[in-house]
């Protein structure tokens, strides 16, 4: 959907620039497209690449249903109404729906979409891990630091990123460029200096730290940040040196 970019994009709760893995080609996919529809409860860099902007009620304002880790499902209401003129998603989606006057878009409440999708499903017996239709491949070497990566738990979703008592914990620390001690020595640089991380077209500066657990060749840098969205992939090729 990326790799071969499409004409139109419609986002629900996505900030490209950060829930993306590789946000380089999520951002060039975005900008080229003819139309770019966004349903979000919050005004993110959207308006960088949105022709149209709608506001949706987060979780926490609207009915809805989820299924637990052990296959039960829990419905749950709203703990306050949606602000100002913002719907909940699904609402939003079924106006679109009628007005391209589709079919399957005539609920008029949560439990109405939730019974028609679960009615006589037992979801537990559906919930297992195993992994069919995927195939792993190993890349192939291509010399140089390689990234690994991950998400920080306070980097997840367009909720707890705007969280200020979530942001105020180390949890939610600025992500450092960390590689094995042996990595830094022989790139000349000191753990606590200032560092310019390069991959794509984009790069930023962080501050280098040693982690000894890292294999050589290996540089951890966290994705799902704003500090990090200039970068491309969460695995790939990346380069370090001193600022």
């Amino acid at each position: 959907m990326l790799e071969t970019p499409r004409k139109a994009y419609v986002l629900l709760n996505v900030e490209a620039e950060l829930d993306c893995a590789n946000p380089q080609q999520a951002m060039a996919a975005l900008q080229a497209a003819d139309t770019v529809i966004v349903l979000s409860a919050y005004k993110p860099h959207a308006t960088e690449y949105a022709d149209v902007l709608l506001p949706v009620a987060p979780f926490t304002e609207t009915s809805g249903t989820y299924v637990s880790t052990e296959g039960r499902v829990q419905s749950f209401k709203g703990a306050v109404k949606p602000l100002g003129e913002a719907r909940p998603a699904w609402k939003v989606l079924r106006v679109l729906g009628n007005m391209l006057k589709l079919e399957g878009f005539n609920h008029d409440t949560s439990e109405a979409v939730r019974d028609e999708a679960l009615n006589g499903v037992d979801v537990a017996s559906r919930l297992n891990n195993a992994i069919g239709g995927v195939e792993a491949k190993a890349a192939a070497a291509t010399g140089g630091l390689q990234r690994v990566s991950e998400v920080p738990i306070y980097a997840t979703d367009a909720v707890v990123r705007r969280s200020a008592p979530l942001q105020a914990t180390a949890d939610a620390a600025t992500p450092q460029a960390w590689l094995h001690s042996e990595e830094l020595k022989k790139l000349g640089i000191q753990p606590g200096t200032a560092v310019r991380v390069g991959q794509g077209q984009g790069s930023v500066l962080l501050i280098a730290a040693a982690d000894d657990k890292l294999p050589r060749g290996v540089a951890r840098v966290a994705a799902g940040h704003a500090a990090t969205a200039a970068l491309g992939a969460m695995f790939g090729t990346i380069s370090v040196e001193r600022a």
